[in-house]
């Protein structure tokens, strides 16, 4: 697999860059399984205390790390295009038809299993993620990011029938761009006229310039509506630009 590293970023706290070895990878892994088994209560395959699935080998893990010790404290999951293809499709089309998104798999990337220790979920952490993401994309190449954000359906799918009836208008996807979910959130039994507050994840993905591509789907595993999204770079906010690249390559963008 072609890889392109960003540089390493550092912060007072933290490091943050790919896994390069099988234990890091691990450690996301297991990181992973705290926050969505755990903490979350998800339904996973694999074995108990790590979350891995078929996904992760041809993946790159984006991790941070604690500049003290070393344990990784957030990870980030990313599918290049080139890897997707080889594997023979992304992972959200288990749960949605991204045939009309034909025309940008040769420069898509997918995100997903992004997750962050409790005890370290703070901007300053976010932001390493978000700019080493962002170096990674131009030293790439490439021009599109795509991922589906959770909101549980616990109560049943009202909150996230909610937010989408109050998030759609602002934020949908133009027409060409419009995905189906393979399994629907039933929308026209839901009440969408209850209040709602979107998840930092999703509310950091619309802050930037992403779309919402349609209507969300449900997932079962994990017991959530999942929005697929996405990101043009053309689209990202000059308040994302500025915090997340550095002038030369704000400039290339």
């Amino acid at each position: 697999m072609g890889r392109t590293d960003p540089p390493q970023l550092r912060a007072p706290r933290y490091t943050v860059g790919f896994a390069r070895d099988p234990e890091t990878v691990r450690a996301a892994q297991g990181l992973r399984w705290r926050v969505f088994a755990e903490e979350l209560g998800a339904r996973l395959p694999g074995v108990a205390g790590l979350d891995r699935d078929l996904f992760d080998p041809w993946c790159e893990h984006l991790v941070v790390r604690e500049a003290t010790g070393g344990a990784v404290v957030g990870t980030y999951r990313l599918l290049a295009p080139e890897a997707a293809r080889r594997l023979g499709r992304y992972y959200s089309e288990g749960e949605f038809d991204l045939a009309p998104l034909a025309s940008l798999r040769g420069v898509l990337v997918e995100l997903g299993r992004s997750c962050i220790h409790p005890a370290h979920r703070s901007g300053a952490l976010i932001m390493l993620l978000w700019s080493a993401l962002a170096r990674y994309m131009l030293a790439s190449g490439y021009t599109h990011l795509a991922g589906c954000a959770s909101v549980s359906a616990a109560d049943g799918g009202h909150a996230a029938a909610s937010l989408y009836a109050r998030l759609a208008p602002a934020h949908l996807a133009p027409v060409e761009y419009r995905v189906r979910p393979l399994r629907p959130l039933p929308l026209a039994r839901l009440d969408a006229s209850r209040p709602a507050v979107p998840p930092p994840l999703l509310r950091g993905y619309l802050a930037a310039g992403a779309w919402i591509c349609g209507e969300p789907a449900l997932d079962p595993e994990f017991n959530t509506a999942d929005f697929f999204l996405l990101l043009p770079l053309s689209r990202l906010s000059a308040r994302y630009a500025r915090r997340f690249l550095p002038d030369a390559e704000r400039a290339a963008a």
